[in-house]
């Protein structure tokens, strides 16, 4: 039987954090480099991406660099340079968005296409693979019939996003940011536009909602979907979350090792992409970590309720509600210990989420505790009795994860054996690596048989400093030896050593794939497909396309245009989308998909509905001003800043 291989793939802002992840049960780890990595606050050095490499291969985990910005043709040089590095470095794959990189001398790294592709079609997926694209991300807003009807079409491995923070448009297809502000999504700089509270007006000028967030939506959580994803076709199980801490990346990769872990189980035709079984210090719990609420989006079709419209930021969970409030304390009555630290929050008359710091909590007894926050002025505002109070930072569970809070062991048989003139012992470990010790040794008989034995299955079994732990422990002696500790320890340490270098000789690099020849879906591609440099638009002409225009980024587009593409629609959130409405009247007349208005500030964007396909754009002009401004900024800096990683 076939085993189909899991990948638990983790987010890391930095090598620290990656290590943990690795810890925590990632099968692998995706890492911003020095460098042209879509996230601007996320780099990392090339010597620290190596060190991660070293400790993730002990367990056979894979690394993986990001290099997923759209690049001008200025910087092609120095990417290339930076992917040798990183190929010298160890790093597995190279997930990328620019096919421009495709035409460059590059190292036989592993390439991986990132959600920037933006793939929603079996025919994108199966043009990716053909050009030498051996894993790829699947756009967030598939359904299972999507995901199966595009496994159907290829054999890639196939990687969905599980958890995190969701953008609203289709990725790599939002330019709101651009426009606005010259700060580009697609070059790492998004100024998060989605999420902005707006006006949402029709078109007569009527106001629809108020100061709603109605592009910033929930977080996405598929853990109740892992199964029907498998069964879909998804191999490699993406966690979102380059910024985020060290607390998020433990809490939510042991969750979704502890969910897999279960699923292999029961399911034999499975198996673990790496090596080594994980045991926790803490419960894991998503709910625990910075949220916005959670939603699975659209993995089992359209549903109502996927927007944080209310605030996008953490509410937390709920925990009681308030008995009194005086002029510097709020008594609160829960069930819940709190702690000096804790962070609480409630929404006030204006339904805006207000957060309370607690600097002294004070058991009252009987479920009551009075609470002193760390600025009452502006912390206790709007607050009275009745009113519900979350909690969105639980100091205790923190500190637990602040903590070491995992091992991650990989399981040995060890055989210990006579030889004409001591002892040897052959470590064998889950994977079908061996490693042989040995030691000239004077045997002398045990004058207690049983103590003797217990001695020597005791010291063999000491691996708690090392990455190993003992399955069974076979002693192949003639009769019982009393043999000294230091002996043992030293014959165990010398064979567990040569047990990794057997491990590390026998980790195998993953195959770059071999292109095949493949045309295009499309034989033109406008500013959506992103060409930002020549050796891109000589890669899709070389593939059949005709006509290419250039990417927003480059200025070339004029007027209005469509700065987001979402499958998120703000009619169907708010009701009034003329599907769930067919054959509604009211005082506005019958409900159609008319255009809708944003406001915020003096900023309008106009939203328009393509109910054919079941999207909504976001439609707005280039801001010339603001974006020569920004790049009178920043004229200079990219050339500085790569020749320093050159």
């Amino acid at each position: 039987m076939q085993n189909h291989q899991l990948e638990l793939l983790a987010p890391a802002r930095d090598a620290d954090i990656g290590i943990e992840a690795v810890n925590h049960g990632a099968d692998a780890v995706y890492i911003g480099g020095p460098s042209f990595g879509a996230r601007s606050s996320a780099d990392n050095s090339v010597a620290d991406i190596a060190r991660l490499v070293k400790h993730a291969h002990r367990f056979n985990a894979r690394i993986f660099a990001t290099l997923n910005t759209i690049l001008r043709d200025d910087e092609l040089e120095a990417a290339r340079k930076l992917v040798w590095q990183m190929y010298d470095a160890g790093v597995d794959a190279l997930i990328i968005q620019d096919m421009g990189l495709l035409e460059l001398d590059l190292p036989p790294i592993q390439l991986h296409a990132s959600t920037q592709t933006d793939i929603r079609t079996p025919e994108k997926a199966r043009f990716l693979q053909d050009v030498g694209l051996s894993q790829l991300v699947l756009a967030r807003e598939l359904t299972l019939e999507q995901i199966t009807a595009i496994r159907a079409q290829t054999s890639a491995t196939l990687e969905f996003f599980i958890h995190g923070a969701l953008c609203v448009a289709y990725s790599g297809q939002c330019y709101i940011s651009h426009a606005h502000t010259g700060r580009s999504a697609n070059r790492g700089d998004c100024s998060q536009a989605c999420r902005l509270p707006y006006q949402v007006a029709d078109a007569k000028g009527r106001i629809v909602a108020h100061d709603k967030h109605v592009l910033s939506l929930k977080d996405n959580n598929q853990s109740d979907n892992l199964e029907a994803l498998i069964d879909a076709g998804i191999r490699s199980f993406k966690i979102e979350g380059r910024y985020k801490d060290m607390g998020y990346v433990k809490n939510i990769t042991a969750h979704y090792r502890t969910l897999l872990d279960d699923i292999l189980e029961r399911r034999p035709e499975l198996a673990r992409a790496s090596s080594g079984e994980c045991t926790f210090t803490f419960s894991p719990d998503p709910d625990l970590n910075f949220n916005r609420g959670s939603t699975d989006y659209f993995v089992q079709g359209r549903k109502l309720d996927i927007g944080a419209f209310d605030s996008p930021k953490n509410p937390g969970l709920p925990i009681g509600h308030v008995l009194k409030v005086g002029l510097d304390w709020v008594e609160i009555e829960t069930d819940a210990q709190l702690n000096n630290g804790d962070g609480l929050c409630y929404f006030d008359l204006q339904k805006e989420l207000v957060g309370m710091a607690i600097n002294t909590a004070q058991a009252l007894g009987n479920n009551r505790w009075r609470v002193q926050p760390n600025d009452p002025i502006t912390e206790l505002k709007d607050l009275r009795a009745g009113i519900e109070i979350n909690r969105n930072r639980d100091m205790n569970w923190q500190r637990a994860l602040d903590r070491k809070s995992s091992e991650r062991r990989i399981g040995v048989w060890l055989n210990l054996d006579e030889t004409a003139d001591g002892l040897a012992l052959t470590l064998t470990d889950e994977e079908g690596n061996t490693a042989r010790a040995a030691t000239g040794v004077t045997k002398e008989i045990a004058k207690d048989a049983a103590r003797a034995e217990a001695g020597l299955r005791e010291n063999l079994a000491k691996l708690g400093a090392t990455i190993f732990q003992p399955i069974d422990i076979n002693l192949n002696l003639s009769q019982a030896w009393f043999v000294p500790a230091s002996a043992i320890n030293a014959l165990r340490r010398e064979a567990v050593e040569k047990l990794e270098t057997a491990r590390r000789m026998a980790f195998e690099r993953l195959p770059r794939a071999t292109p095949k020849p493949a045309n295009y879906p499309e034989d033109s591609l406008s500013y959506l497909g992103n060409v930002f440099n020549s050796r891109a638009r000589d890669f899709y002409a070389r593939h059949g396309v005709k006509l290419i225009a250039a990417a927003y980024e480059s200025h070339e587009e004029e007027g209005e245009v469509s700065l987001m593409i979402t499958k998120h629609c703000v009619r169907y959130s708010l009701s009034l989308c003329p599907k769930q409405t067919i054959g509604v009247t009211g005082v506005h007349g019958t409900v159609r998909a008319e255009p809708l208005s944003l406001i915020n500030g003096s900023e309008k964007l106009t939203l328009r509905f393509d109910c054919k396909a079941c999207e909504m754009h976001v439609v707005g002009k280039l801001k010339r001003g603001v974006i020569n401004q920004r790049a009178q900024e920043i004229k200079t800096a990219p050339i500085q800043f790569f020749r320093t990683r050159q």
